[in-house]
């Protein structure tokens, strides 16, 4: 019996194998690739990378093996995505939470929920967008960017093109951010002398959507800058579990009865996970070291799962998303920018 259990055991990793390796290699190849100077001054981290690898790959040779890794694939977009957002709890402690203060943290609560609930009106209301498309666009623009967007796929089981196409949005604009945030510095300092290095950088962190963008803008300011923009982004970023388990009753309640009874709360375990990983980092019991593998490791995860998505994106499915996905991304970002700054500015005057 236990040769049986084995032998079924070994097919089934057979099954996956094929497609897991082949969303490994992508993985590693954009891992290197990123790391390349002339790669890395553009600020396109490795999951960026991965997905735009995986669309080359899923458009040109995938469909050749699609049989093979199929299985493998779907496993990495769906399993492996949620284990890698558990992880990315040990890049944050609580302890993160204190050094931006009261006003850090009233300005990241506000800018999430003003960008999401902009993007759910400006997206169905005035676009005429469908609601995953909007909903997903505005949770990479209001918390973490591609890794925000993925989180949120399997609470409101969106479709890969939609997924694809709220990335994009934060690939674009979050890039262009990255060379706009240093001219808005040099351009603003001078008018609000009161402005001190910290302050931008809360605001560069609480308005750019990813954290590789946040510190590739707030490391050509200062490093000043840079420290207190990785400090609000990872606090957004802690909210990304609060905000799921919001989402996940949303779809509840949005859902049509059957027979009667309301639909049950798919509640997102992986997000509490992420919460409670946190808090263990926070009590610094793992040494820097591990701490510095288990972040490879995340990275190689959630890389995986962007090209697993990139796999099963088609162009000619973004083609018919159109522009008006990209709209929203850019009313997001001019708001962001704009909204962002008068919202610090009044935050830290009054609690300052």
């Amino acid at each position: 019996m236990a040769d049986i259990s084995l032998h079924k055991h070994s097919q089934g990793m057979a099954h996956f194998a094929p497609g897991l390796l082949l969303t490994a290699a992508i993985a590693l190849a954009t891992a290197w690739l990123g790391n390349l100077p002339s790669v890395a001054q553009l600020g396109l981290g490795a999951l960026t990378l991965a997905i735009i690898g995986g669309i080359i790959l899923g458009n040109t040779l995938y469909p050749t093996v699609h049989g093979h890794c199929d299985a493998g694939v779907q496993f990495a977009k769906q399993k492996l995505l949620r284990l890698g957002i558990i992880l990315y709890g040990f890049r944050l402690t609580f302890q993160q939470v204190l050094d931006v203060g009261v006003s850090g943290v009233v300005i990241d609560v506000l800018m999430l929920t003003s960008t999401f609930t902009l993007a759910c009106w400006l997206g169905r209301k005035i676009l005429k967008l469908d609601r995953e498309t909007a909903w997903l666009i505005g949770a990479g623009s209001s918390i973490c960017g591609a890794a925000a967007v993925l989180a949120t796929e399997p609470v409101i089981k969106a479709e890969s093109s939609k997924v694809a196409v709220a990335v994009a949005t934060v690939v674009i604009f979050g890039t262009l951010a990255i060379f706009l945030y240093p001219l808005i510095w040099h351009s603003v300092s001078p008018l609000l002398p009161g402005l001190s290095l910290s302050e931008f950088g809360i605001y560069t962190g609480s308005t750019m959507h990813e954290v590789a963008q946040v510190v590739a803008a707030g490391h050509a300011i200062s490093p000043e800058t840079e420290n207190a923009a990785v400090i609000a982004k990872m606090l957004r970023v802690m909210m990304l579990a609060p905000f799921l388990v919001v989402i996940g009753v949303m779809v509840r309640r949005s859902a049509p009865a059957t027979s009667g009874e309301k639909q049950r709360i798919t509640f997102p375990w992986f997000a509490l996970a992420f919460i409670l990983v946190a808090l263990f980092n926070s009590a610094h019991l793992i040494p820097a070291s591990a701490i510095a593998v288990i972040n490879q490791l995340d990275n190689v995860l959630l890389a995986m799962a962007m090209a697993a998505l990139g796999l099963t994106t088609h162009i000619s499915q973004l083609k018919r998303a159109g522009l008006r996905p990209l709209l929203l991304g850019l009313m997001l970002f001019i708001w962001l920018i704009v909204g962002g700054g008068a919202i610090n500015l009044t935050i830290h005057h009054w609690l300052g």
